[in-house]
Order: C-alpha cells, then sequence, then structure tokens
C-alpha cells in the first residue's frame, strides 16, 4: 500500500488535522511524558516498532480539542492511531493498559508465551490500572500538588496508607524475582513508571518510608537502566 493510501486512510481520523503524520505508514502515538503517557513509548521503544510522537499536553487548549476528543472522548493521553490495525484497516485507540494489551498482542511479545503467562502478565496489569496508578495518582494530588493546600490530614494519610500497601504487595512480588509477572513484560511497563514518580514527580520517598521497600528499589533501578525505557522516558519530550 503506498504512503498516499495510507495517508488518505488517517484523514478519517480528525485528530490528523491538528497534529499532521509526517510518517502515515508508522503508529501515532499522542502523548506526553506522564506515567501513563511513558507506558506507551516505553512499550514502543522495547518492542521496536516505528512510530512518530506527537506532544498533546495536559492544558485544556489540547485535550479537550475537538481533534483529540475524536480520538479519545475522555479527554486523557495516551492515545494512538495503528495504520495498520485489524485485518489491515487503521485503529485508533486510548486507555494505556488498552494499548499495552494490542500492542503486545500484535507482536506476541512482551505478554510471555502461553495463555497461562498472558493471564498472570494481565492481572499485573490490571493491578497498576485500578490500583497504583489511581493511588499514586491521589496520593501525588494531596501530598505534592494542590490538593496539599487542604487543611483536612485525612485525605493525605488516606493515600499515603494506601500507597505504603500497594508498596507492600510490590515488595512482596518482587522479593523472589526480578520482574512483576516472572520474564519482563507489559505489567512491568505499566507499574515501574509510577513507581518511578513517587519520586521524580512528587518527591515522596521519605513520607513513603521508602527504606522499608528495598526489592521495590532495585526493580525500579533495574527498569531505569533498559535503554529503551531511557529513550521512552523522554518521549515526547516535556519542551
Amino acid at each position: 500500500m503506498s504512503d498516499q493510501t495510507i495517508a488518505r486512510r488517517l484523514d478519517d481520523f480528525p485528530i490528523t488535522r491538528r497534529w499532521p503524520a509526517q510518517h502515515p505508514d508508522r503508529i501515532q502515538l499522542y502523548s506526553f511524558p506522564t506515567p501513563n503517557g511513558v507506558k506507551i513509548s516505553i512499550a514502543l521503544e522495547e518492542l521496536g516498532l516505528p512510530y512518530e510522537a506527537h506532544r498533546v499536553t495536559l492544558s485544556d487548549e489540547d485535550v479537550k480539542s475537538p481533534e483529540f476528543l475524536s480520538l479519545n472522548p475522555n479527554n486523557k493521553i495516551p492515545a494512538i492511531i495503528d495504520p495498520d490495525g485489524p485485518d489491515g484497516k487503521p485503529l485508533g485507540l486510548f486507555e494505556s493498559g488498552a494499548i499495552l494489551l494490542y500492542l503486545a498482542d500484535k507482536t506476541g511479545r512482551l505478554i510471555g508465551t502461553t495463555a497461562r503467562d498472558r493471564a498472570i502478565v494481565t492481572q499485573w496489569l490490571m493491578f497498576q490500572m485500578g490500583g497504583v496508578g489511581p493511588m499514586f495518582g491521589q496520593l501525588g494530588y494531596f501530598f505534592a500538588f494542590a490538593g496539599r493546600e487542604i487543611e483536612d490530614p485525612r485525605p493525605r494519610e488516606r493515600y499515603i496508607n494506601e500507597a505504603r500497601r500497594l508498596l507492600g504487595v510490590l515488595e512482596g512480588q518482587l522479593s523472589q524475582r526480578d520482574w512483576i509477572a516472572g520474564d519482563f513484560s507489559i505489567a512491568d511497563i505499566a507499574v515501574a513508571p509510577w513507581i518511578r514518580t513517587l519520586d521524580t514527580g512528587y518527591n515522596a520517598l521519605g513520607v513513603l518510608g521508602w527504606q522499608d521497600f528495598p526489592a521495590v528499589a532495585a526493580y525500579v533501578s533495574r527498569f531505569t537502566a533498559r535503554p529503551a525505557v531511557q529513550r521512552g522516558l523522554n518521549i515526547p519530550p516535556r519542551d
């Protein structure tokens, strides 16, 4: 299929009017380097899939624009368009967990080799989507951002305690293994950026008692040392 044909097919997606594709044959990534955003850039780097990254800031001007909402009505990054989707037809997707599963299934990588493996990887992916991400995000709001101005200490205490509980779950899982679901997988790509942001985004290690989670600390170091992770953490650039 020619680039012109692919480009015409991407024209069906209004988001490409605001963020035009220079390489329409590649996966189009619409993102910003938040913990959720870098999940997809890291996965694409790990998988070696050709892609084109578009910087979509968290401002209402971007994420609430009609063009972005046409791809993700929930106005959250990241989102993708795969010009070579199922049956050779373009596919737009939002929700970082859904995108990770799609990319893993597309390539047959980072999700294990058996149905049992896939179930375990998916289990830990859902643990991040339903627990780690929302609870760590609330911790950030009440400890590091606007919520810290609230005088009532109960919201901060609640999310500090819940973050510690979740870190305890991860500490137990990682005490006997390098990666959360066995081999390195999309579960790690989902979980580790959120752990990392407790330090780099929230400066919350002290209040969480980070010294109580040595296996988690070592895990984040292993994750961050991967070349594909180092690249993906800065795609698209923040500035």
